[in-house]
């Protein structure tokens, strides 16, 4: 169980890492830029709308069973929602702040990282909460249908030998992992966040 369990979290890790980057800058970017907003917001309406199962499937029939094919088709199903949520903070920024910024000449480093970017943090956190129980679902579905390891694979396994007590403890191990996250990571951050925190970093 460990093994396996160990396999699903590094493929959560790796997908949500990567999504969250490339979703954040893509919000930035269209948050910040109207036209380039407008030029997109077609292609995310579909992306956003696509079913986590067709792109599963492209990408393994495009790079084939392999691990890279995996980790991709996770990070693209979730990087849509980050992009949204990331996009309406960008649109909100306070930009009376902005300017007094700029007046006061601040270095671009603090500009972006002390300036713009702590006033999308509860935008990203929101966006990071939800993600990542999305992930944990695509995560589940794209080790059953095409890897021969991790969580989703045993539940499949035990499955076809009707094996409800090896379900029921891979199911139950998964929730105490996502609760341990939940509790020691997400929940103590938000708190951070929500109190001002960021402001000072």
């Amino acid at each position: 169980m460990l093994y396996h369990l160990s396999l699903t979290l590094m493929r959560v890790g790796v997908s949500f890492a990567i999504a969250m980057l490339l979703g954040v800058l893509f919000g930035i970017i269209m948050g910040a830029f109207p036209k380039l907003n407008q030029g997109g917001d077609s292609l995310l309406v579909i992306a956003l709308n696509v079913p986590a199962l067709v792109t599963i499937l492209l990408c393994y029939i495009w790079f084939g069973l392999i691990e890279a094919a995996a980790i991709a088709a996770v990070a693209i199903n979730k990087i849509p929602t980050v992009v949204v949520m990331v996009r309406e903070g960008a649109r909100v920024v306070d930009r009376e702040l902005l300017q007094v910024a700029q007046v006061y000449r601040v270095t671009p480093y603090a500009y972006f990282f002390r300036v713009y970017l702590p006033q999308l943090y509860p935008f990203i956190m929101a966006a990071a909460r939800s993600g990542l129980s999305l992930i944990w679902k695509i995560v589940l579905v794209v080790e059953l249908l095409g890897r021969s390891d991790g969580v989703g694979f045993q539940l499949g396994t035990f499955f076809h030998f009707f094996d409800i007590a090896s379900i029921l403890a891979y199911t139950l191990a998964f929730a105490i992992v996502i609760l341990m996250i939940e509790g020691f990571i997400m929940r103590p951050l938000d708190r951070y966040i929500a109190r001002g925190g960021y402001g000072h970093a």
